[in-house]
């Protein structure tokens, strides 16, 4: 019965997940949903930045720091193993779905393509970037990603593999294509208010930091293998062939 709860509690967070990462689309794009990063509630500059701030700075401190072996350790006090990657994607679908409440726009104009044409490529560019992350996702096991192969596994009595160093398709380019995706979604738009580059620079700056920690992980975990890897592909520019 515990193993099947477990699976449930799986279940539960991958759908929670997939909602808001669809939802994300929208926000970002303003397409088919009720509030975006340039709609819903407005306030006086100073409340908007303090307010975006605050929660893009909740995302990137519960990312980064429950992502950490150091905090894995310790939340195995409380959390059983074959469910600590659900609640890791669990808290962090629920603090994004807490920045899509509480977001304040900010609509002041930084830039506009008035060009129809053009205008839909960006919208077109910013979808592409959205489908890299996700095919990112799956060419290194999206399941074992979010949870779902673990709470399975550990429900059919299966051994959890251990980890393989693999660079199928997109990662022969660049070491981080989840992350390039995401930055191509974020900036790729044909209107930049202040608050979507409020956004844009914030998970940018993210974006670079968390690589970084992920790194060091990675080399932790596949050693020499990531080093020679580090050598041959670059962190987030494709076919940038200097070590960075």
């Amino acid at each position: 019965m515990g193993k099947f709860i477990a699976f449930l509690y799986g279940l539960v967070a991958y759908l929670v997940f997939l909602g808001s990462f669809l939802y994300a689309i929208g926000f970002v794009t303003g397409i088919a949903v009720p509030k975006t990063i340039d709609s819903g509630p407005f306030a006086p500059m100073s409340e908007a930045l303090i307010v975006d701030l605050l929660l893009l700075g909740l995302f990137a401190i519960q990312h980064s720091v429950m992502a950490r072996k150091e905090f894995k350790q310790w939340s195995a006090q409380f959390v059983p193993a074959s469910v600590e990657r659900n609640t890791y994607v669990l808290v962090s679908s629920l603090v994004l779905i807490l920045m899509y409440w509480q977001w304040r726009a900010i609509p002041a104009v930084v830039w506009q393509v008035t060009n129809q044409g053009l205008a839909q490529a960006l919208l077109g560019l910013s979808l592409v970037g959205w489908l890299i992350v996700l095919l990112g996702t799956f060419l290194i096991n999206h399941f074992e990603l979010f949870g779902l192969q673990q709470v399975t596994n550990n429900l059919t009595g299966r051994t959890v593999p251990a980890p393989k160093f693999v660079t199928p398709f997109f990662y022969k380019v660049v070491r981080h294509p989840i992350y390039v995706g995401f930055l191509i979604a974020f900036w790729a738009t044909p209107i930049m208010t202040m608050g979507h580059l409020l956004f844009s620079i914030m998970t940018t700056g993210y974006i670079i930091i968390g690589t970084l920690l992920e790194e060091r992980d990675l080399i932790a975990t596949f050693g020499d293998d990531y080093r020679r890897y580090r050598e041959r592909v670059s962190m987030l520019i494709p076919f940038w062939t200097k070590s960075s």
